[in-house]
C-alpha cells in the first residue's frame, strides 16, 4: 500500500535506490529476522512521528509499503541521486536515511528533524554519515553539482559546512556506532541477526 504524505508533518526520506551488489541486490527486500530490511528504518520513522517517503529507482524491488514512493532517475547510480530527487520534491527540510540502517532509533530521528540547521550530519567515530542527516532544499544546487561531477558524497557534504552531530549527542539516543551502521554484506546481515536476537 502506498500512501500520500501529510503536508503538516516533517518528512523522512529513506533511500532505497542502491544496487546492493555486496549484499546480493534488492537491499530493501532482503530478510532480516523475518522482516524486510527497509521495515526497520520505516518503523523508526513512524516512532518519530515523521511522514515516511521511500526514494527508489524505477526498477528497485520494494516490499509492500505504508509509505509514499518517489522515483529517482534510473541513472546515475550514486548516493546523491536520491538526495537530490528528494530535495527537488520537498518544500521544507527533510531527513535522509538509508534503507539499510536497522538500528536507527525514532528518538534520534525526531531530535535530528528538530535541529535548526540547513544541513546537520551525524558523525560517529570520526566518520561523516551523510545518509543520516537533515537537508534543506536550499542545498539542491550544490548537491546537484556534486552529483554531476560524480563526487564522493562525504566530500560534497563536508564542503557545505554542515552542523556536525557529534558522537556525544548521538549517544543520548543509543549506541552511535550501531545507529549509524549500514548493512552492506552477508556478514553484516548475520551480525544484525545476532544483535536483534540478543536484544
Amino acid at each position: 500500500m502506498r500512501v500520500e504524505s501529510s503536508p503538516s508533518r516533517a518528512r523522512a526520506c529513506i533511500l532505497a535506490g542502491g544496487a546492493g551488489r555486496r549484499l546480493g541486490g534488492a537491499k530493501a527486500t532482503v530478510p532480516l529476522a523475518g522482516r524486510p530490511l527497509i521495515s526497520y528504518p520505516l518503523a523508526a520513522v513512524a516512532q518519530a512521528g515523521l511522514d515516511p517517503v521511500v526514494v527508489a529507482k524505477p526498477d528497485t524491488p520494494l516490499p509492500g509499503l505504508h509509505a509514499e514512493v518517489w522515483l529517482e532517475p534510473a541513472e546515475p547510480r550514486h548516493p546523491l541521486c536520491g538526495i537530490v530527487e528528494a530535495l527537488r520534491r520537498a518544500s521544507s527540510p527533510i531527513l535522509i536515511l538509508g534503507c539499510d540502517m536497522p538500528f536507527v532509533t525514532g528518538e534520534l530521528l525526531r531530535w535530528l528533524s528538530s535541529l535548526d540547521a540547513g544541513l546537520a550530519v551525524a558523525n560517529a567515530a570520526g566518520r561523516p554519515q551523510p545518509m543520516l542527516a537533515r537537508y534543506s532544499p536550499e542545498l539542491i544546487d550544490e548537491l546537484s553539482a556534486g552529483l554531476e561531477a560524480q563526487a564522493r558524497v562525504t566530500a560534497v557534504v563536508a564542503d557545505l559546512g554542515p552542523r556536525w552531530v557529534t558522537e556525544a549527542e548521538l549517544a543520548q539516543f543509543g549506541d552511535p556506532a550501531l545507529m549509524t551502521w549500514s548493512v552492506n554484506t552477508p556478514a553484516d546481515l548475520s551480525r544484525a541477526e545476532r544483535l536483534l536476537a540478543a536484544d
